[in-house]
């Protein structure tokens, strides 16, 4: 009985393993999944999962995440303290009357358990891989932005950088005028994400495929950890939610909102979904989603500028605003204050993640938006 069981175990491993392997060769062709998954099944998980989860107040992806971390942190600490209780064995040797000894019976016994445990293991890995592909992951091997909206995405030089950057130093400025003359304040958390899906309702007249209905923008539980590991928001595709570091510097959280949106949309690399929320925040005639979003940009341009010529990037640095440096150092003055030792952890692995999945530029991916700016500047002459 305990055989066949274990041929059972088995067999479905293997099934698993199978259809994890089929999604890998499925997601080899990006023509195949743009026209196929990204464009009309994904559309249709996604908006089942918002229809799900979005109503809701709360974010279900943070329990869940939370949830999970706590049953870890459980099983390890209930594993450790029996490995402290236990007598210690001593395969075929006799060191004293309290050392129990390990006969090949006992070896024989605890093989099929080892096995099947090993066996329960692979079968919870494949089924996280295979839900994560099939709820949103294929997206990462889609043709996207760039060829739906026709842009010619070639290997930018430093005349490139520096003309980029002088046209964001004067958007960023201008911006940030327009938000001190009019005294406009930062709204709340429901006024901030009612802002951003009117973005996207406006971004979605010219590319209809930005539609983002029903809505499912939330507010991180975890924010105040998110502080010390350095995100500013992200997606569960689990429950299709989006969730933003509300406790980040208010002028940030614009542009997080519509970058995570853009990853609900379908658009997984960092670089994508960055310029998708650039493409929104810009449809928009709102001043604060344009302040939030250029600066976050420039930053990135400037950084990109910084490694080919860091004199001509220190230029750019000096031609912002004072307005507009305060918030920069106000930015790097939260960043110093939350330092910890799990966010450089935590960005090795994000990145060897993102690596994994068609970025291989790692965490550096998000800087890669100035590609797209650039390539679209060039296609249509404005930013």
């Amino acid at each position: 009985m305990t055989d066949m069981k274990g041929k059972k175990s088995l067999f479905f491993t293997l099934v698993l393993l199978l259809i994890a392997v089929l999604i890998h060769i499925y997601s080899g062709n990006p023509l195949r999944v743009e026209n196929q998954y990204s464009s009309t099944f994904y559309p249709a998980i996604s908006r089942g999962l918002r229809y799900i989860f979005g109503w809701l107040p709360f974010s279900v992806g943070d329990i869940l995440y939370g949830a999970v971390i706590f049953w870890f942190a459980w099983k390890i600490a209930a594993r450790l303290k029996a490995v402290f209780k236990s007598k210690r064995i001593y395969p075929n040797n006799n060191f004293g009357k309290d050392v129990e000894v390990a006969t090949s019976d006992d070896v024989k016994k605890r093989y099929p358990k080892l096995t099947g445990r090993l066996l329960k293991i692979a079968r919870v890995l494949v089924v996280i891989y295979i839900l994560f592909n099939l709820l949103w992951g294929i997206n990462y091997n889609r043709t996207g932005i760039a060829a739906q909206i026709g842009l010619q995405m070639e290997k930018y030089n430093r005349e490139d950088l520096i003309l980029i950057n002088g046209l964001l130093v004067e958007k960023v400025n201008a911006s940030k005028a327009v938000l001190i003359n009019q005294q406009l304040k930062y709204p709340s958390n429901k006024e901030l994400f009612g802002k951003v899906v009117d973005a996207y309702k406006q971004a979605e007249k010219v590319y209809p495929f930005l539609k983002y209905s029903p809505v499912s923008l939330k507010p991180s539980v975890w924010s105040w950890f998110g502080n010390y590991i350095g995100f500013t928001g992200y997606y569960n595709p689990f429950t299709g939610e989006a969730q933003v570091n509300t406790h980040v510097p208010k002028f940030l959280q614009p542009f997080t909102s519509c970058h995570e949106v853009a990853h609900q949309l379908g658009y997984a690399k960092e670089m994508e979904a960055n310029f998708v929320g650039y493409l929104s925040a810009t449809a928009s005639a709102d001043t604060l989603l344009h302040y939030s979003t250029y600066l976050d940009l420039f930053m990135y341009s400037n950084q990109n500028l910084f490694e080919t010529d860091s004199l001509a990037a220190k230029t750019f640095r000096k031609q912002l605003s004072p307005a507009v440096i305060d918030d920069i150092n106000e930015w790097r003055l939260f960043n110093l204050n939350h330092r910890s030792i799990a966010e450089p952890v935590f960005r090795w692995v994000y990145g060897a993640y993102l690596k994994q999945n068609q970025q291989p530029q790692g965490v550096l991916s998000y800087d890669e938006v100035t590609g797209f700016i650039i390539a679209y500047y060039k296609k249509f002459g404005k930013i």
